[in-house]
């Protein structure tokens, strides 16, 4: 199946600027975009980075010699199109903060502790069946300087990459009835009816006893009930 990835669906994406969240002022476009159409060759090459995954790689608990601090989970879920058909062979990524609520990157300077057995990346290539699974730990809130006093409720990024480095999609997961959404402005900039479809679900289904909880997610590429993907 070939992904397409339009530039826009169903109008539930974030715009570009959104006052609230400070950053998009100086970085969104002040002029009308140009857009460039996109030939064969673009949409429908060599697939970017699969052939490199390794079994270990969805697992962010077993890349360090010892066990990183924090509640192990399980997130796992489909990627569809906007039929409900599966999507294989899509290139997930991810990439997060540790249960403090830290990044492993120079420019995150926030007072919280690194864990040296964890560096907050994985990635994974969907089944036959779109399906994919990571385990990893829930990452913390952390604080950043959009405006006073502000935290980010705890989500992991997500990166999807289709049959071309062109057909890339990223968006977050959060984490069910977080205190911290009304005050998020990467949450609230999408549309309020579409913002329960980045919010994971927990499942005691997928859940291990006495080791890890499961959360479930499924990312929905284009349609009415498309993922917002940011922009």
């Amino acid at each position: 199946m070939t992904m397409h990835f339009p530039r826009d669906s169903a109008k539930v994406h974030p715009p570009s600027l959104f006052p609230y969240y400070t950053s998009t002022v100086k970085r969104a476009p002040k002029r009308p975009l140009i857009i460039l159409p996109q030939t064969e060759t673009e949409l429908t090459g060599p697939a970017y980075g699969h052939e490199v995954v390794q079994p270990g790689d969805s697992d962010l608990t077993t890349q360090h010699e010892g066990t990183p601090i924090g509640q192990r989970i399980i997130v796992s879920g489909r990627v569809l199109d906007e039929d409900g058909r599966p999507v294989p062979n899509t290139l997930i990524e991810i990439w997060q903060a540790n249960a403090a609520g830290r990044y492993v990157h120079i420019n995150d300077q926030h007072d919280a502790p690194l864990d040296p057995n964890f560096s907050g990346a994985g990635r994974v290539v969907t089944d036959n069946e779109g399906r994919y699974k990571f385990i990893t730990i829930r990452p913390g809130a952390y604080s950043w300087q959009n405006h006073e006093n502000a935290w980010r409720p705890a989500h992991i990024h997500f990166s999807l990459f289709g049959p071309s480095f062109l057909s890339r999609l990223v968006t977050q997961m959060y984490f069910p009835d977080d205190p911290l959404f009304d005050y998020d402005p990467m949450f609230t900039s999408v549309d309020p009816k579409a913002r329960q479809r980045m919010v994971s679900r927990f499942s005691l289904f997928t859940t291990i006893p006495e080791w890890g909880l499961g959360f479930e997610w499924d990312i929905v590429l284009r349609g009415t009930n498309a993922t917002p993907m940011e922009q």
